[in-house]
C-alpha cells in the first residue's frame, strides 16, 4: 500500500523543464512559506491521506514537486530556530523550547529544578532564540524585502528582543508560543504555572478579534498581499516580499471547529479547515498577479503526535524516528519547477536559509557558521544533492543524539539503513560495529559544539502574567484581562501529584502523547 503512497504525487522526475540555477539565482522572488504544526506524514493526500480533506494541498503539490526526503528536527520550536537561522537547532539551545525550562522533567534533564522569582512565586527561566544570530528575515530585509510572519513563533515569548520585530520581521500577526485556543488565543497553560495566558497579537500589540485562529491567519496574509498589489500600483513598489505562514493547526488543542464536524472528526475538521487556508493564500498570489513571480512553499513543522498518523514510518513527534523527523514538502513556482513531479533528493529545513538568500541576492558571509546548504540546482536544475548528513539531536537533549550520515542513522545505540529499511523495523547495530563507532565518534564530535548555556537568570516575572510579551503584559488592557479571567475560572485549580498538564519528557527516545498533544 505505502510504497505507492510514498511516491504519489504523480511519477518519479522526468523533468522536460530544468532551469540552471543560475536563471533564479538573484532573481528575487516574493517568497510564502506556509508551515503546519503536527501534520503527520500520511494525512494530506498526496501522501495517501482522504483526499477529500486536503484537495488545495493536492493541487499545489499538481502544480509542483513533491519532496519524499525533506527533514526538520522532531518538535516546534527546534525546527522553526533552524529555518530561521540555518543552523542545526543545539547550536543556539533551541532544542529545549522556552517552555521547557518551567517542566520538572524536562530540567531534570540538566540538573537543574525549578525557581522561585523575587515575588515567591515558582516560575520559568527565559529562554528565546539568541538575538546574535543573523535570522533568515534579517537577512531578507538586508536586501529590500518586505518580511511578515503570520502565525506561530514559538522562538521566545517575553522579552521584546526574542519577539518577531526584534528578530528582522517588519510584520507580525498571530501567537508567540506554544499553542493557543484556537477561538480565545489563550494559550492553555504557562509552565510551571497551570493556568491560561493570553496570546495574540498585530505588530507586537495585543489584539481583540473574533474568529478562527486557522481562517484568521489566512485572512491577514490575503491583506498582506492585497495591500502589497495596491502600493505596487499607485506607488510604483516593487519590493519583493517574504511571508512566512507557520500555521498553529493542526496542533492541540483541536476544540471547537467551525465547519466540517458533522462529517468529519474533529482533527479530520482542522486539517481540513487548514486546506481551505492553503487555497484561499495561494488563490490571493495568482489573483494579484504574483504567481510566475513567487516560490510558494508548503511543509510541516515535525511529525504527527499519534505513529499511525506517520505510516509508513515509524515514531512520532518528539522522536527521531523518521516519523517524527521525515515531513511533507511540496514547491511550486510556475515556468521553474515542472509539475507533477517529484524530487527525491535529501534536504533539511536548515537548507532553505542558503536557498531563499542566493535566490534574493543576499549574502551568505556571517559570523556565525551555516549548515544549511543552497539548494537551488536541487529544486530547480534536478541535481544530486550535495547533503549526505543531517544532524537530528546531539548530547546535551531530551531526545537520543541522533545522525544521519549517507544510507545509515545512527538513533542512540540502534542503527538502520534508512534507504534500505526506512520503516525503521531492523536494527542493524550488532552486524555493523564499525559504522556505529563511526557515527558515535561524530555525534561526540558535535556535541562538543554545542555552546555553553550560560547562567539562566532572568526569570518570567511575573510568573502568571495576562498575555505573553513582557511591555505588552505591562499595561494589559481591560477587555485582555476580563477573557484571561473567564478562562482561568473553567480551569482546574490544581493537579495531583506527578500530573502536569503538559506531556512529560521524552525517555529513552520515546514519548507517548494522550488527548490531542498539547
Amino acid at each position: 500500500m505505502y510504497k505507492e503512497i510514498i511516491f504519489g504525487c504523480i511519477a518519479i522526475i522526468t523533468c522536460n523543464l530544468t532551469v540552471l540555477a543560475a536563471d533564479v539565482d538573484q532573481s528575487r522572488p516574493n517568497i510564502v512559506f506556509m508551515l503546519s504544526d503536527d501534520m503527520g506524514w500520511n494525512e494530506p493526500s498526496f501522501n495517501g491521506g482522504k483526499k477529500e480533506l486536503t484537495p488545495q494541498m493536492d493541487r499545489l503539490c499538481s502544480s509542483g514537486v513533491k519532496f519524499t526526503q525533506f527533514y526538520v528536527h522532531s518538535v516546534c520550536a527546534p525546527t522553526r530556530a533552524a529555518f530561521l537561522t540555518g543552523r542545526y537547532a543545539f547550536r543556539t539551545w533551541s532544542d529545549w523550547r522556552s517552555e521547557d525550562f518551567g517542566k520538572p522533567s524536562y530540567l531534570a534533564k540538566l540538573g537543574m529544578k525549578l525557581v522561585k522569582n523575587k515575588a515567591g512565586d515558582w516560575t520559568r527561566r527565559i529562554h528565546g532564540l539568541d538575538t546574535n544570530e543573523r535570522t533568515i528575515a534579517e537577512a531578507l530585509k538586508e536586501v529590500g524585502y518586505f518580511t511578515a510572519i503570520i502565525g506561530k513563533w514559538h522562538a521566545g515569548e517575553w522579552l521584546p528582543e526574542h519577539l518577531p520585530m526584534g528578530q528582522g520581521f517588519m510584520h507580525q500577526y498571530g501567537h508567540y508560543a506554544w499553542g493557543i485556543d484556537y477561538n480565545h488565543y489563550t494559550i492553555p497553560h504557562n509552565s510551571p504555572a497551570i493556568f491560561a495566558v493570553y496570546d495574540w497579537h498585530r505588530n507586537q500589540e495585543p489584539l481583540f478579534e473574533q474568529g478562527y485562529a486557522t481562517d484568521l491567519f489566512a485572512n491577514e496574509a490575503v491583506r498582506l498581499i492585497a495591500e502589497h498589489k495596491k502600493n505596487n500600483t499607485e506607488n510604483g513598489d516593487v519590493k519583493p516580499f517574504f511571508i512566512y505562514v507557520p500555521f498553529n493547526a493542526v496542533h492541540g488543542p483541536i476544540d471547537d471547529i467551525p465547519r466540517y464536524t458533522e462529517q468529519y472528526t474533529k482533527r479530520e475538521s482542522a486539517l481540513k479547515c487548514l486546506d481551505d487556508a492553503v487555497g484561499r493564500i495561494v488563490g490571493a498570489i495568482d489573483q494579484y498577479g504574483y504567481g510566475d513571480d513567487t516560490l510558494v512553499i508548503f511543509a510541516n513543522d515535525n511529525g504527527g503526535i499519534r505513529e499511525n498518523m506517520n505510516a509508513p514510518y515509524r515514531g512520532t513527534k518528539n522522536t527521531t524516528y523518521e516519523g517524527g523527523v521525515r515531513v511533507p514538502c511540496i514547491m511550486r513556482w510556475p515556468n521553474k519547477i515542472q509539475p507533477n513531479t517529484v524530487n527525491n533528493q535529501l534536504m533539511h529545513i536548515i537548507d532553505f536559509y542558503s536557498t531563499f538568500l542566493t535566490l534574493a541576492g543576499a549574502s551568505l558571509e556571517q559570523a556565525r557558521d551555516l549548515d544549511g546548504i543552497n539548494m537551488t540546482d536541487v529544486i530547480f536544475g534536478n541535481k544530486q544533492s550535495m547533503r549526505d548528513e543531517v544532524i537530528y539531536d546531539v548530547s546535551g537533549c531530551v531526545r537520543l543524539p541522533t545522525l544521519r550520515k549517507g544510507d545509515y542513522k545512527l538513533m542512540g545505540d540502534e542503527l538502520y539503513n534508512i534507504v534500505k529499511d526506512p520503516r525503521e523495523k531492523n536494527n542493524i547495530a550488532a552486524t555493523h560495529p564499525e559504522i556505529v563507532k563511526t557515527l558515535k565518534a561524530r555525534l561526540t564530535k558535535l556535541g562538543a559544539e554545542r555552546p555553553p548555556l550560560g547562567d539562566m537568570d532572568l526569570l518570567m516575572t511575573p510568573a502568571q502574567p495576562w498575555v505573553y510579551g513582557q511591555q505588552e503584559n505591562e499595561t494589559a488592557p481591560g477587555w485582555l484581562k476580563e477573557i484571561v479571567r473567564s478562562v482561568r475560572k473553567t480551569q482546574p485549580p490544581s493537579w495531583a501529584p506527578g500530573k502536569t498538564p503538559w506531556p512529560q519528557a521524552p525517555k529513552g527516545g520515546k514519548i507517548i502523547y494522550t488527548g490531542d498533544g498539547r
